[in-house]
């Protein structure tokens, strides 16, 4: 199946906030934040550029399982510096490509080389079901001849 839709349209829908944390903030703090905002990930910046990303997984992989002190350790030693994006108007389906390939949750929207939001696997499986829905919803009108003409 053909997802349709662009990144654009589901930033328009959750709305652009982006939750980011600077650099040298401590892993503790930033995993408070997370939980406040009810996300999971923040985008980490160092001098008001993004550098990576801080994700549940960088914490569960490089804090709690190595046995390390979440309040003596900086989200820059444990962030993915790798910062995997996607275009403002880039398509659903280029999207879930992306977070296959890369194995990754969450990426930042990028409107002429800023950050203009962040989508989430959550944010597309949502967007897909709604669309699914309204398919679902204009086939039967169809077939039972409410359609509108």
């Amino acid at each position: 199946m053909e997802s349709i839709g662009t990144v654009d349209a589901i930033l328009k829908a959750k709305g652009h906030q982006v939750w980011s944390v600077a650099a040298d903030t401590m892993v503790f703090d930033a995993i408070k934040l997370m939980a406040e905002k009810n996300v999971g990930a923040l985008l980490v910046t160092d001098g008001g550029q993004p550098v990576g990303i801080l994700s549940e997984r960088d914490y569960t992989r490089k804090i709690a399982l190595l046995g390390k002190n979440s309040k003596q350790t900086q989200v820059r030693d444990i962030i993915t510096e790798k910062l995997i994006t996607i275009p403002l108007h880039g398509t659903i389906k280029e999207c879930m490509q992306l977070m296959t390939d890369y194995r990754i949750r969450h990426l930042p929207v990028l409107q002429e080389g800023q950050v203009a939001g962040i989508v989430s696997i959550g944010d597309l499986v949502n967007w897909i079901i709604k669309a699914q829905s309204a398919t679902i919803n204009q086939l039967q009108s169809y077939i039972t001849g409410q359609y509108p003409s």
